[in-house]
């Protein structure tokens, strides 16, 4: 991290260099949000994309957006090409800035605008699979907001983690909602299966990208709820996110998915979501 370079607040400089207020409303209150862009042969994945998600989220919370499109496309390809390119994730963060500890918004606040960009390597979990626990949801009612605010979801994961599973799968209502950090498909006698948009998840890039490769290769698949009874039953279990990509579940609270293997339908969209990944390293897709 030594040699890490950051955007904050207009300025790139190196990562022990930059210092946000003990008074950022970030801190004190979680009052912000947040996008996890992966970079690929130097390029930003589907920026777009993230861009409008991130404008639902400032919108949401009522926090003007900082920069237009354009500006931002200049900003964090800088800051990519400032870290050396090749594969990376991005983390940007806008808080609603400096203020007095008080909770009603602050008038006229400039917000606090953080990014880096560091190196990351395709994690095994990705090929050999993951085991996950099932918890019910107890987050707040807007997890379609990108929020800095991740204390559920961190209590979660470790709740995961103390009983040797990967990651926590949720439900809410008796319905499946996503992961601690990832959307979830099942597949249910050969059709893939994930909750459709709503406030109760967060509107995944990836996830959103397998939907459309399924549909693009006629893959069978759906976009509707999922009850816990299926979610227990399914064929097979996959979680998406930026990070990892498409990562098949093997056990669900000990007990096997399938035959406890990756199964035949995640091969096919594992393989087709990394040629994807390697036609955008290539510059042939977008």
């Amino acid at each position: 991290m030594s040699d890490t370079i950051v955007h904050l607040n207009g300025e790139f400089l190196p990562i022990e260099q930059a210092k946000v207020s003990v008074l950022d409303r970030g801190f004190l209150f979680g009052d912000g949000v947040y996008e996890v862009i992966p970079v690929y042969g130097g390029h930003l994945f589907r920026l777009d994309q993230h861009l409008h998600r991130l404008e639902h989220s400032l919108a949401a919370i009522r926090l003007r957006n900082p920069h237009s499109h354009d500006r931002w496309h200049e900003i964090l390809n800088e800051l990519v090409q400032r870290n050396g390119g090749g594969d990376q994730s991005l983390y940007l963060q806008i808080t609603r800035g400096v203020a007095p500890r008080l909770l009603a918004f602050p008038a006229d606040n400039a917000p606090t605008v953080f990014a880096m960009s560091t190196p990351v390597r395709r994690s095994e979990n990705a090929e050999q699979g993951i085991d996950a626990i099932v918890v019910d949801d107890s987050r707040w009612l807007h997890c379609d907001i990108k929020a800095i605010t991740l204390l559920p979801a961190v209590l979660m994961r470790q709740q995961a983690l103390d009983r040797g599973a990967s990651e926590a799968i949720m439900l809410r209502d008796g319905l499946l909602t996503e992961g601690a950090a990832c959307n979830v498909f099942v597949v249910l006698n050969g059709v893939a299966i994930t909750p459709p948009h709503s406030e109760r998840l967060l509107p995944g890039i990836t996830r959103d990208l397998v939907v459309e490769l399924c549909h693009r290769h006629t893959i069978p698949c759906e976009e509707r709820d999922v009850t816990a009874a299926e979610l227990r039953s399914a064929d097979e279990v996959w979680i998406t996110s930026s990070p990892s990509g498409v990562v098949p579940v093997l056990h669900l609270d000990d007990r096997a998915v399938g035959n406890s293997k990756p199964g035949p339908l995640w091969h096919r969209v594992s393989n087709l979501y990394r040629h994807y990944q390697n036609d955008f390293r290539a510059g042939l897709v977008t």
